[in-house]
């Protein structure tokens, strides 16, 4: 097993900074604001031959007792458990607080070994910086700067001494399906990953915009291992105003790109907007396998049920590839079969089409209904094989397709997914049109 390091402090000392240059990604939020990490954050890193995970967490208030803030600091603490070595981060230019002491003081009680990292030390004499510290009782203080890398690597080394430096990777059979939870702020996204990996994973308060990152989850359910990305909840851009929530949206974006699979919440308690299909078009622009999950269904009547399943008909008609489960998040009703459509929609995205096969379908759909003419000449298709996965794109050769007209695209993606039984993913066409010999000649 990699060694797990967890980053603890209060607010806006630089957690998600030095997150970021111990995994060497981006994929920490960072800006000049407090609370900006809400819930853990996991990531990879290694030094040599060395692997180890680390865990970001938000800004731990160990006196909070409602609210969000108590929310944040019981992910903190359920890191804190999980942890091989805790790295307790204070600022080297605000000096020593109180609030640094209480979480000391818990850091103390959880019996797990702590390295206090001195941050911001950059331009400071390091000796000066670190001389408050002292008074915490965790031995002698390590100076860095995450924003510039001062120090980094040598606490790295420290850090990773107790450990074995030559730890076997573990074989992973097969890629794991990255799941992506998408949909409208406060409709249970968090509420519906905490259900399908059976513990409080993220925070799921009754505020929108709780969830602000992009969390990345591995979990494992009846053998099968997945990665579930919560998202932050995307509102319409004129709602956008934070810079923060700016970079919230980016991330989700990045997370549905990055995705096989977008899981997309929808409200039963609210009717469906322009929003939920917009969000819908994002997944399908970016050719990702779908399945719609309408949450809160046991908390609506009869009446509440049927116009819901009418406007889903009127407004998100063109997710027809598409299963839809009407689920309770809060309940934990409905999501066996929901993660059934998440492996069916997986292996759809992922089909491998032979080009005989391919080439048979072509056939039969043409043969069902030709192509129109263009003028004097009728587009002739001649052939179909695979230009790739996730989304399944068919490449079709033959002569005169550039007139090949839209309607007759989406009779072609109807057909192919029919035939090939392509539930649950986008497909997309490309046209590959014959180089005529004689056309340069007069």
């Amino acid at each position: 097993m990699k060694p797990t390091i967890v980053l603890v402090g209060r607010p806006n000392v630089g957690k998600s900074t030095l997150f970021n240059r111990l995994t060497r990604s981006r994929d920490a939020l960072v800006a000049d604001l407090p609370g900006l990490t809400r819930d853990r954050h996991y990531g990879v890193g290694r030094l040599g031959e060395q692997g180890y995970l680390v865990v970001d967490t938000a800004g731990f208030d160990p006196a909070a007792k409602d609210g969000v803030m108590a929310e944040m600091a019981r992910q903190a603490e359920q890191a804190i458990a999980e942890g091989d070595a805790l790295l307790f981060i204070v600022d080297g230019r605000a000096g020593l607080t109180p609030h640094d002491e209480q979480i000391a003081a818990y850091l103390r009680r959880a019996g797990r070994p702590v390295h206090l990292v001195v941050n911001k030390a950059e331009g400071l004499d390091r000796t000066v910086a670190s001389a408050d510290f002292y008074a915490l009782g965790f031995g002698n203080p390590l100076p860095v700067s995450a924003a510039h890398g001062e120090g980094v690597r040598q606490l790295v080394d420290f850090v990773l001494a107790p450990f074995s430096q030559n730890e076997e990777e573990e074989e992973t059979q097969g890629e794991a399906p990255r799941v992506a939870i998408v949909g409208r702020p406060n409709v249970g996204k968090s509420t519906l990953v905490n259900a399908l990996i059976g513990e409080e994973r993220v925070i799921a308060f009754d505020q929108p915009g709780t969830t602000r990152d992009a969390i990345a989850i591995p979990f494992e359910r009846d053998g099968r291992a997945y990665t579930l990305i919560d998202t932050a909840g995307l509102r319409r851009k004129g709602k956008v105003f934070e810079s923060v929530e700016k970079f919230s949206v980016i991330k989700t974006l990045q997370a549905i790109e990055t995705a096989n699979v977008a899981v997309l919440v929808l409200d039963a308690a609210q009717d469906i907007s322009d929003q939920d299909a917009r969000i819908a078009g994002f997944v399908l622009e970016a050719g990702r396998a779908l399945v719609v999950a309408v949450n809160k269904w046991d908390a609506v009547d009869r009446y509440r049920r049927e116009r819901i399943k009418e406007d889903i008909g009127r407004k998100l008609g063109f997710l027809s590839f598409a299963r839809f489960h009407y689920i309770s998040a809060l309940n934990a009703n409905g999501l066996g079969t929901l993660l059934k459509s998440v492996n069916a929609a997986y292996g759809a995205a992922m089909s491998k089409l032979s080009t005989p096969r391919l080439t048979r379908a072509l056939q039969t759909a043409l043969a069902r209904q030709a192509p129109p003419r263009a003028g004097a000449m009728r587009p002739k298709l001649r052939y179909a094989h695979q230009g790739g996965m996730n989304p399944p794109i068919i490449v079709i050769h033959g002569t005169s397709l550039d007139s090949v007209p839209d309607t007759y695209i989406r009779y072609l993606e109807r057909s192919f997914m029919e035939i090939f039984k392509l539930q649950g993913t986008p497909l997309r066409i490309q046209f590959r049109t014959a180089h005529n010999p004689y056309a340069d000649k007069s």
